[in-house]
């Protein structure tokens, strides 16, 4: 399915969720990274020791979730806009996602955004919490974006809604 569509299936998902003991104790990273591919910035951004070393750069990431405090430094540092940081103990009605964002104008705090799924479905609306610029000109920005809890694992982008009435 990945293959054709660009859009993983349950089982490959299955893979990179965290189990809910883990989920509860606060924000986690989820890489959605499936194909072997020459790729390693997230193991150098990760100052926590996160990321475990590559054996071979064509590596899967791998992670140990004990160390992930969900920084999002792996987020902006991903060139396959592959890696989101979860936190579902932001409220108790909203989780909180920390994801790239490539487009201009970026989302300003505050601001109710579509929130998509992977296939660019909005599924529920959101609300920016804070826009996090990269550091260097290669790092891509990061939106947090809060929104009911129970699309926390679905929702994976956003659509601004500046203009529509």
């Amino acid at each position: 399915m990945l293959e054709r569509t660009g859009v993983p299936t349950e089982e490959d998902l299955a893979k990179v969720i965290p189990p809910e003991e883990r989920r509860k104790r606060g924000p986690y990273a989820v890489f959605e990274c499936f194909q072997r591919i020459p790729c390693d910035p997230c193991y150098p951004a990760c100052k926590a020791g996160a990321v475990k070393p590559f054996d071979d750069i064509n590596d899967l990431p791998v992670v140990d979730l004990d160390k992930c405090n969900g920084c999002g430094a792996c987020v902006a540092a991903c060139p396959g806009l592959a890696v989101f940081v979860v936190d579902e103990t932001f409220s108790e009605t909203e989780a909180l996602v920390k994801m790239p964002y490539e487009f201009l104008p970026l989302p300003e705090p505050g601001e109710t955004v579509g929130c998509l799924d992977r296939e660019g479905r909005e599924v529920c609306s959101g609300r920016v919490v804070r826009t996090v610029k990269g550091k260097d000109k290669m790092a891509t920005p990061v939106v947090w974006v809060a929104f009911p809890k129970a699309s926390c694992h679905s929702v994976r982008h956003i659509a601004l809604r500046r203009g529509v009435a």
